[in-house]
């Protein structure tokens, strides 16, 4: 048994500890939220926080987040700076299909935490290989810029 904390709560998983955190979170805990895109860390739709920083989902072994605060899409608005990213992105109107954007809202999140009032050269570099089939790019970069501007630093 593995033993979690995902979104404030524990979780006890029995799988395998190379499974990839992506299926624990999708198949054993149907936190849906976080996608498949590629399964090589290439796209981005799987990003995740482990304690507090973006990283694939798809790659990361299940036993590299034991003792490890995850957060997931669906645990982000229970974090100040987590919904008032989510509002930009509404706001803002960012998605078409809508596909990647847990893994877009999960990295931008990140990143305003980092650097609260980003340069463009730091949300290129963070959103870089955060991949929208839709070209949603410019919404995305309008979205982030709102979302520092409302949230004044919060953490």
């Amino acid at each position: 048994m593995i033993t979690l904390k995902i979104n404030g709560k524990e979780a006890s998983i029995d799988t395998e500890p190379n499974t990839p955190l992506l299926w624990v979170l999708r198949d054993h805990l149907q936190l849906t939220g976080t996608k498949y895109g590629c399964g090589i860390s290439q796209c981005g739709a799987c990003t995740v926080h482990l304690d507090g920083r973006a990283v694939r989902s798809c790659v990361t072994p299940v036993s590299s987040a034991i003792g490890k605060i995850i957060t997931t899409i669906e645990g982000l608005a229970d974090i100040p700076l987590g919904k008032i990213v989510q509002n930009s992105w509404r706001e803002v109107d960012v998605p078409q299909c809508g596909y990647c954007q847990s893994g877009q809202i999960m990295a931008a999140a990140a990143l305003l935490k980092e650097h609260p009032y980003p340069s463009e050269t730091q949300i290129a570099a963070a959103m870089n290989g955060v991949l929208c089939r839709c070209g949603t790019y410019n919404r995305i970069r309008l979205a982030i810029h709102h979302a520092a501007e409302q949230h004044g630093g919060i953490r």
